[in-house]
């Protein structure tokens, strides 16, 4: 039965951006294979479910392909079933509504001056106290 370490298979398939932090988070009992903590090193065989707390969300995912090589996301998504309940999928768009948009400065304008710097920091003490 061919095995893929678990913290290889994660950062090949996109769920971390590097295969460090995929490691650091098996090391700090972050990931799962089954009900059992994997270490890095952890065989990871196809059909198997993995459990990855990330960003204050748990994640489940079924292994469907192994791979040991990072693919483009549309490959990457093949390789995975993602189990997730809608609910824990919907942690972050809860925590986010009634929050302010992004910042947005028109291309070409430059950064602030010293002056319209502190006027932008007045402005947002007084508007989001």
């Amino acid at each position: 039965m061919e095995k893929v370490r678990i913290d290889k298979w994660l950062w090949s398939v996109r769920i971390f951006k590097s295969r460090t932090k995929a490691s650091d988070a098996c090391k700090s009992g972050k990931i799962r294979i089954g009900e059992v903590a994997a270490k890095p090193s952890e065989g990871v065989v196809a059909g198997q479910m993995v459990y990855v707390k990330k960003g204050g969300h748990n994640l489940e995912f079924l292994v469907k392909t192994l791979i040991e090589k990072r693919v483009g996301a549309a490959i990457a998504v093949e390789c995975y079933e993602n189990l997730t309940p809608e609910e824990e999928m919907n942690k972050y768009k809860d925590w986010f509504v009634g929050k302010a948009g992004a910042e947005h400065r028109d291309q070409g304008v430059g950064r602030p001056t010293k002056r319209e710097r502190r006027e932008i920091d007045d402005f947002k003490d007084i508007w989001f106290e």
